[in-house]
């Protein structure tokens, strides 16, 4: 069975305009933060955190409206669940426990959090990893018949409040676990407790509406972001990793993408499906471990 434990990790939080994000830390050395995406929780770094806290001090955190964060009701704007915000409760979190330099590695949604902490708080950001994705702006620009098909939940959980929320409430549990299924290239790797757990973290309507807040935000103040910064690059190392059985190959020209946006770019496919972290944990702690040192 697969532990749902981070052994040997204490809790951390931090209060920030309001709202408190939670996590753990565990290890000691450099400092690097770990970033999930949706619809999970900080659950899907448990088969890599402890082996980077071998060498490393490992902050795992719940993005807000994720997990054991707060979930607030999200402003007209949607500027609650912009991911500049989600970057400053991070970059807050970090100062919190002392580390004011600090590598961060993103997931999905997770990843779009630390592109936006690269371009606001590049002097914080030592080096940088996302995982299975392309910039935002990138992915709605190439917007076709395709691509709405393939990543419907981009246009789906947008819609205004409060559609999606009433939709999503309707078949929780189904919608989380299949969501999970179909976008696994191993979906054997995940156990059912670990299938239980992401269920059950959307079980209360504000983590949903929350999510909606976030994609939400994704196609409209994101973006708006990526236009005022599109000259913008980020200058720490980067590596880019993504699902070689995913949808992103299919589409994109992954490290060409990166590298109009990066000046010091290297990266490659893993043998898995869009959850790298844990489909593929050996080979994506590798690649980790390699470019952390």
């Amino acid at each position: 069975m697969q532990s749902l434990e981070f052994a040997g990790f204490e809790p951390v939080e931090v209060e920030r305009e309001g709202v408190t994000v939670r996590g753990v830390q565990g290890g000691s050395g450099p400092a690097v933060l770990l970033l999930h995406g949706y619809p999970q929780t900080r659950l899907i770094w448990r088969l890599i955190a402890g082996p980077l806290a071998q060498e490393f001090t490992v902050v795992v955190a719940d993005l807000r409206g994720y997990g054991q964060s707060d979930k607030p009701f999200g402003e007209d704007d949607h500027s609650t669940y912009s991911k500049r915000a989600m970057g400053d409760d991070m970059v807050a979190l970090m100062r919190s426990l002392g580390h004011e330099r600090f590598a961060v590695v993103g997931h999905d949604r997770g990843a779009r959090v630390a592109h936006r902490m690269c371009l606001d708080h590049p002097e914080k950001i030592e080096r940088a990893a996302v995982l299975d994705i392309v910039p935002t702006d990138t992915m709605y620009e190439a917007t076709d018949r395709q691509f709405a098909q393939d990543t419907y939940h981009w246009f789906f959980l947008t819609q205004p409040y409060d559609l999606p929320e009433r939709l999503f409430e309707g078949a929780t549990d189904y919608y989380v676990r299949e969501t999970i299924r179909r976008w696994a290239g191993r979906p054997e790797m995940f156990s059912p407790e670990v299938m239980d757990s992401y269920a059950h973290a959307f079980a209360d309507p504000a983590a949903i509406h929350a999510a909606c807040e976030d994609y939400r935000a994704g196609i409209g103040i994101d973006l708006d972001h990526h236009a005022a910064d599109r000259d913008k690059r980020v200058t720490c190392p980067l590596l880019v990793l993504w699902g070689e059985h995913g949808g992103l190959p299919k589409r994109f020209d992954v490290l060409k993408v990166w590298r109009e946006r990066a000046e010091n770019v290297s990266g490659h496919s893993v043998d898995s499906g869009h959850f790298l972290p844990e489909e593929a944990p050996e080979e994506t702690l590798a690649a980790l471990r390699t470019f952390l040192k």
